[in-house]
């Protein structure tokens, strides 16, 4: 008698994110900031709806940032960005990241996969470095990020309240491409706000 063969699952991919991908994207990000999540966000359900995830989406590509889904067997299963950390233009080499990962998928490699094309795609951008806050308790989401080459450079103790306790904030940080071994190529003022660091 033959064996049925074993098939094995599809495998995920990372690519820019679209317009028709948001209602999946929207059920991510409700689950989680239902049910938990390792960021500390304290938005409601349904702050977030498909116009207002559509204008950001389209914002962030304006801007030469990131915003990709991971696709498995035609299914979103998570989905990652990357914005300004700060908008004065001292800072306008330095992006801070979100990565949501749908969670019947959580611990399959897909956060990794995003991360790792969130740093690629903002280090091809010239973006200089990456930061990251993480629930303290969040411990997958912080090893994760040290195996990725992030450190932690500061900690905000029980700096937000969910789910009935308090929450660490733990900040991450990554250098990109030349990081600060070398000056970013020529700015102007046309490319952005003047004005000093503040």
């Amino acid at each position: 008698m033959t064996e049925a063969p074993v098939i094995a699952p599809p495998r995920a991919f990372v690519r820019p994110s679209r317009d028709d991908d948001v209602p999946a994207m929207l059920a991510i990000y409700r689950y989680h900031i239902a049910h938990g999540v390792g960021d500390l966000g304290d938005y409601e359900p349904d702050s977030l709806d498909v116009e207002d995830l559509k204008r950001r989406r389209k914002n962030m590509r304006g801007r030469r940032l990131p915003h990709v889904v991971a696709e498995r067997g035609g299914e979103v299963v998570g989905y990652a960005y990357a914005v300004p950390f700060r908008k004065r233009p001292a800072y306008r080499y330095a992006v801070k990241h979100s990565i949501y990962v749908r969670h019947d998928t959580q611990h399959e490699g897909i956060g990794r996969m995003l991360l790792v094309a969130l740093v690629d795609a903002c280090a091809a951008s010239d973006y200089r470095q990456m930061i990251g806050y993480i629930d303290g308790a969040n411990v997958a989401s912080l090893r994760l990020h040290e195996s990725c080459g992030f450190r932690e450079v500061g900690r905000l103790p029980a700096i937000g309240y969910k789910f009935g306790r308090w929450a660490d904030s733990v900040i991450v940080q990554r250098s990109l491409g030349l990081g600060a071994s070398a000056p970013p190529g020529q700015w102007t003022a046309a490319d952005g706000e003047s004005g000093a660091l503040s």
